[in-house]
């Protein structure tokens, strides 16, 4: 008798929340601080407002597509329309740090670098939160929920009538 092995085409089951923002720290984490040694490299070829764009819709792009597969383990990558839900959850993260430096010279007309820092990074760390409950929640929330490869066929059971007692009378 063979023994058994495990089903290969069986996914990991979807991570918890704690494991998904571990995983989402780690992997936007990972890809900004690469992103912030990508943009001065390829400022030396282009205007430095341009080769930030760039960069931030590359890591956007690649973020997306990370979260898809490692973070919220939908087993699959992302469509096009994931890929503009996860941007404009960036979109409005970056509004938020934005909105936070503008409020902070408007209260006091030259702060310190320290506390530009750390209203920055306190108004990042915030609207990270806020980002990773929109695509935990909304944006990448279901996708676990049937995991199928394209293709596969699906046994549904037959239908059972009801007995009933049958008159062999004429």
């Amino acid at each position: 008798m063979e023994p058994q092995t495990a089903d290969r085409t069986q996914l990991p089951s979807t991570p918890g929340p704690l494991a998904s923002f571990v995983r989402f720290v780690v992997c936007g984490g990972g890809i900004g601080v690469l992103s912030s040694f990508a943009v001065p490299l390829v400022a030396m070829t282009m205007p430095w407002a341009v080769a930030n764009a760039v960069i931030t819709v590359a890591s956007t792009l690649l973020c997306t597509e990370l979260h898809a597969l490692f973070t919220f383990g939908t087993g699959r990558r992302p469509g096009w329309r994931r890929h503009l839900q996860s941007s404009g959850s960036a979109a409005a993260a970056y509004a938020v740090t934005c909105a936070a430096m503008f409020l902070l010279h408007t209260v006091q007309s030259s702060p310190g670098m320290l506390t530009e820092q750390a209203v920055y990074l306190t108004a990042s760390a915030f609207a990270g939160i806020g980002r990773f409950l929109v695509l935990r929640l909304f944006v990448f929330a279901g996708t676990h929920k049937d995991r199928r490869p394209a293709g596969t066929v699906v046994a549904l059971p037959r239908p059972t009538l009801p007995r009933t007692a049958v008159s062999t009378a004429c």
